[in-house]
């Protein structure tokens, strides 16, 4: 299994201390958090995308190049790229620009956004998302797959003979379709033959389940074995301490400045107390036993080699939220790649072209393909 620590770059009042981070420091502090990712053994480090309030990540591939200026193993993801409010071309020349600085590290996570907001700002309605999304990937892979493109679409200009530079590190790509609750994304993602990553951060883990099930239907359904899909999901909160009890009261303060913020935003309330959302959401709050238990859990329902935990410190102390990263990769995620191999990674070779379904198990617990012979590729 693989671990990205994930960001959305939310600019909100600290829960301990009540004060709102400048930006520059806020922006700053992402570049830390995914120094710190690498040191301490994590396999990718991602950053989302939204266009409005609290969030500063309306430019991902400006905060990823960054990240790729001060690493240099990490995988670096998007989380997601919302194709549906950008010009497929644009984006096509920042992520490749990105490839190349990052030595071919990137992988991205596509989907159309989430937000009125961010919809308004770019002129977006809930009726063509779906298609600006669709059209937008259909035409970011052939710029990616192909250096003449002649196409045509509703949503931007034609293009004869186009030739967008630079001209990208990785020959293909991987791109996954972050999916939430709509079967559109999933649809999409199984039609091409790309990975899936299911968001599993809102509600319980069933409605999420229920879309990967999907996805593996509709990926057999378009010709694709069974053994090539792959899929990856989000994590609702995270915080792992040598105790049970440790890690609730560690946690608490979290849940509960969430819980007040969703109140006065006037959103949803899905889990009214920290031990049903412990329970029954995706969240990995625990001990190491109970969060390596709770991971085979929802292997059994997703099936996923990959997953995201919340980079951000949320109000714990810097030497709190170190402790729980170092004890997550040290006695979490050691048992979990034993127990769950899975893919590489673009940044060990995984991101160009589809997985074979020859598979052999290496030492680092991947999966890697093999001739007939066995060899490994």
């Amino acid at each position: 299994m693989k671990f990205l620590l994930f960001t959305l770059v939310t600019r909100v009042p600290d829960p301990s201390t009540g004060r709102l981070p400048e930006t520059r420091a806020r922006l700053t502090n992402v570049i830390e958090q995914a120094r710190l990712a690498e040191e301490l053994g994590y396999d990718g480090f991602a950053v989302g995308e939204r266009h409005e309030d609290p969030f500063l990540s309306a430019a991902p591939p400006v905060i990823l190049s960054h990240i790729a200026a001060v690493t240099s193993r990490i995988s670096l993801f998007t989380a997601v790229t919302t194709l549906s409010l950008l010009d497929p071309v644009r984006a096509f020349e920042d992520y490749s620009t990105l490839d190349n600085l990052s030595g071919g590290r990137l992988e991205l996570i596509i989907g159309k956004g989430n937000g009125a907001a961010q919809a308004k700002l770019y002129h977006v309605t809930t009726e063509d998302q779906w298609d600006r999304n669709r059209e937008g990937y259909e035409l970011f892979r052939a710029l990616w797959d192909s250096d003449s493109v002649t196409w045509s679409g509703r949503f931007r200009p034609d293009l004869v003979e186009a030739k967008a530079l630079p001209r990208p590190w990785q020959p293909r790509i991987r791109i996954w379709h972050g999916s939430a609750t709509s079967r559109d994304s999933v649809e999409l993602a199984a039609r091409h033959g790309d990975p899936l990553f299911s968001a599993n951060v809102t509600n319980p883990i069933e409605p999420y389940a229920e879309l990967v099930r999907h996805y593996r239907e509709r990926w057999e359904h378009y010709g694709h074995d069974p053994a090539d899909a792959l899929v990856g999901a989000g994590t609702a909160g995270f915080h792992v301490a040598r105790t049970s009890q440790q890690a609730l009261d560690g946690y608490r303060p979290i849940f509960e400045a969430r819980l007040a913020l969703a109140r006065k935003l006037g959103l949803p309330i899905v889990f009214e107390t920290l031990d049903d959302f412990v329970a029954r959401s995706s969240a990995l709050v625990g001990s190491p036993e109970q969060v390596i238990d709770k991971v085979g859990r929802q292997h059994e329902a997703f099936g996923h080699e990959v997953i995201h935990l919340s980079a951000e410190r949320d109000g714990r102390t810097e030497a709190e939220h170190r402790d729980s990263l170092e004890l997550f990769q040290a006695e979490v995620a050691p048992e979990l790649r034993r127990r769950i191999p899975s893919r590489p990674l673009a940044s060990n070779g995984g991101g160009a072209g589809r997985p074979s379904t020859e598979y052999d198990i290496d030492s680092r617990g991947e999966l890697v393909r093999t001739e007939a012979s066995g060899v490994p590729q």
